[in-house]
């Protein structure tokens, strides 16, 4: 009697892949989620004069120069998805 675990592999190795397949597609939308913007921090004017003041203090070439000039931008992308006015700051 000839054994059919042979036959029955590339079954179930066809299904382990597309069971994989299909699960990865189920965690990932293709829409694009519309609605949510993150909340942006409203800074009062001293507060922004010493941290005018503090950056202006900094070695040239300083590495937080680079990410406070990434975050500016993200704070510019957060206001306009929330509606609000680009206000220069």
């Amino acid at each position: 009697m000839k054994s059919s675990a042979k036959c029955s592999r590339p079954r179930l190795a066809a299904l382990a892949i597309v069971t994989s397949l299909l699960s990865a597609c189920a965690t990932v939308s293709s829409e694009r989620v519309t609605g949510v913007c993150p909340p942006v921090v409203e800074y009062d004017d001293g507060f922004q004069t010493r941290a005018a003041e503090e950056v202006q203090a900094l070695p040239e070439g300083a590495a937080i120069n680079e990410m406070l000039s990434d975050y500016a931008v993200m704070r510019e992308q957060a206001l306009s998805c929330n509606g609000s006015p680009l206000t220069s700051g």
